[in-house]
């Protein structure tokens, strides 16, 4: 097995995994997006979800202002976007950004990498589902297989998490509600089941994940098992004992893999071997 690539790309920071064992030709890719609970920074997220058992290149993007694009070192700044304005200074610029800036640092990475970008998986934790969400939503990359854990599936979930926090309402108005529509992934059903070839999806839900990302991920689940051919193609698996983070904190370096984010692998792993093919 080849040692990590780390570096950026089109000015993407990412950690990329060469396949474990070898691969004939060019070798499949799984793309994936952090958290921004832990592990959040794409060399923690590779460790806690590596993924070893896909015979793929997997490559860990990282996400605006986290990781090698944190000010001053630290998450302070995404914080106080967050308290600032939940839906337009952070979730709604931090996950269009990661999705404008993908097909540009992809490309970068093909060249570097060699893999196969028309076997391409993606996935995503949290607002990295989000991510993969647009990806798949957008259908302007051919995608074959996508799995997400504990996904943000609706942007108004996020905003009433950080309001919990802060301990004040939010002030919605026309433009963070025309944005908060973009990113509901149950809304926008439609637009990925009407995908040219429909894309096997697993959701993995916490079992121990918000109560009202986890109705997000029945509903969206729910929504495109009724939408697709084959409803089998898209599966949620509830993992018990699973909150939110993948890792404990503060989860920016790369830290042993955790008994319960080994079963988020497992689960994620065996879907993609099946569908990437």
């Amino acid at each position: 097995m080849g040692e990590p690539v780390t570096g950026t790309a089109a000015g993407v920071p990412f950690t990329a995994l060469p396949p474990s064992a070898e691969v004939s030709g060019p070798a499949p890719v799984v793309v994936a997006w952090h958290m921004i609970d832990s592990p959040r920074t794409d060399a923690a997220f590779a460790a806690a979800l590596p993924l070893a058992g896909v015979p793929a290149w997997r490559v860990y993007l990282g996400m605006p202002l986290c990781g090698a694009r944190m000010i001053d070192g630290s998450m302070d700044a995404l914080v106080e976007r967050a308290r600032r304005d939940a839906m337009l200074a952070y979730v709604d610029p931090i996950v269009r950004q990661a999705a404008l800036e993908f097909p540009a640092a992809l490309a970068e990475l093909r060249e570097r990498c060699g893999f196969d970008t028309s076997r391409m998986a993606v996935a995503g934790g949290s607002l990295g589902g989000s991510v993969a969400l647009t990806i798949l939503a957008t259908r302007e990359i051919p995608v074959r297989a996508a799995a997400l854990v504990n996904p943000a599936v609706r942007a108004r979930s996020v905003v009433g998490l950080v309001e919990g926090l802060v301990g004040e309402p939010y002030q919605w108005n026309d433009e963070s509600d025309q944005a908060a529509d973009q990113l509901d992934f149950v809304a926008r059903s439609g637009e990925i089941s009407a995908r040219e070839k429909q894309v096997p999806l697993l959701v993995v839900s916490g079992e121990e994940d918000f109560p009202s990302l986890r109705t997000d991920a029945d509903d969206l689940v729910g929504a495109l098992r009724g939408q697709y051919t084959v409803p089998d193609d898209v599966r949620l698996t509830r993992v018990p004992g699973l909150a939110h983070p993948l890792a404990d904190d503060p989860g920016i370096e790369p830290a042993p893999q955790l008994p319960i984010a080994k079963a988020v692998d497992d689960e994620v792993t065996e879907w993609l071997v099946r569908h990437l093919g």
